[in-house]
């Protein structure tokens, strides 16, 4: 069974009263793996909406997220301002498996067009706690001589720094592989660089890496230490 025949199934299987069901994701994008799972979006009327499962479909594991169109929209609302939301990656790439009343494409076009028009401006206190978290672990990576140690400050030096990146460029963001993707799209060299960066610190040489990971701050400022200052919760 290919993934869109199980997709199909697996939400007839489970909400045969379901308005509109898309698949997303990796394999709907072109992009899956031999260990790539389906990624399916499901629009029910009302209860036991909404929910996620993780479950097994023939040979096929699947994500399922379902929601009714008022939780969607409420998820999408809650997500958009942290820069990266999968629901609405999933429903604005993702193919339209059925679509009972019109609902489903409705909300691809909604989808279609909050992805468009690109994320919120980053806020500048965000930014600034971006720019003290990378220079706290750039002293880290230069006092470090633990080779434990320093694999795990420059693994998150690159994400934290590729984050930025994205979020000065105004683009959306992503978490694990969908970070690598819209670096690729985005910044390619950079992503390169990060990529070329973090392998030099392996091989016990931090230059390379702390030379993008500067550039990047740069556009913000540079490097935040002396000065960084946040109120704490009574």
């Amino acid at each position: 069974m290919d993934a869109i025949e199980a997709a199909r199934a697996v939400v007839e299987d489970q909400h045969p009263e379901a308005r509109t069901a898309f698949l997303g994701g990796s394999v709907a994008t072109g992009r899956g793996t031999a260990t790539s799972d389906l990624d399916v979006v499901v629009l029910l009327h009302g209860a036991p909406a909404p929910y996620r499962e993780s479950l097994q479909y023939a040979d096929w594991p699947v994500e399922m997220f379902v929601h009714t169109e008022a939780t969607w929209r409420a998820y999408i609302e809650r997500e958009l301002p942290t820069r990266r939301s999968p629901l609405l990656w999933m429903c604005a790439d993702g193919l339209l498996l059925f679509d009972t009343d019109g609902l489903g494409a409705r909300l691809a076009a909604h989808a279609r067009a909050l992805v468009a028009a690109g994320p919120s401006p980053v806020p500048a206190d965000e930014i600034d706690d971006c720019r003290y978290a990378i220079t706290d672990l750039l002293d880290d990576l230069a006092g470090s001589t633990d080779p434990s140690e320093r694999l795990f400050i420059a693994t998150e030096l690159v994400r934290r720094t590729g984050e930025l990146a994205l979020a000065v460029a105004g683009s959306w963001g992503g978490g694990g592989k969908w970070l690598a993707r819209r670096l690729e799209t985005t910044a390619p060299e950079l992503n390169a660089r990060l990529h070329h960066g973090l392998r030099e610190v392996l091989d016990g040489r931090a230059e390379p890496l702390v030379t993008v990971v500067d550039e990047v701050l740069a556009r913000v400022g540079g490097r935040l230490w002396v000065g960084y200052k946040r109120a704490g919760t009574p």
